[in-house]
């Protein structure tokens, strides 16, 4: 299963990651950064493991990533 890795504190809270797979993304309200659905956080870098059938929209997301904190392993 492929896995999301989300490097939050380096948000610039473009909005792309949401705009493109919104099933896994969301803006916060109280910092205007992206936050990772379902994800596990561990010293600042989220983690969640994704289906296969969110991959492509993540991996759109990631490319869109204009500060490229998104990775998907």
């Amino acid at each position: 299963m492929p896995k999301l890795i989300h490097y939050r504190n380096r948000c610039i809270g473009c909005n792309a990651c949401v705009e493109i797979a919104f099933e896994r993304w969301r803006m916060s309200k109280k910092d205007g950064k992206a936050v990772l659905l379902g994800a596990v956080e561990k010293k600042g870098i989220y983690q969640v493991t994704i289906t296969e059938y969110e991959r492509a929209a993540n991996q759109q997301a990631l490319e869109a990533c204009p500060v490229k904190i998104i990775q998907l392993v």
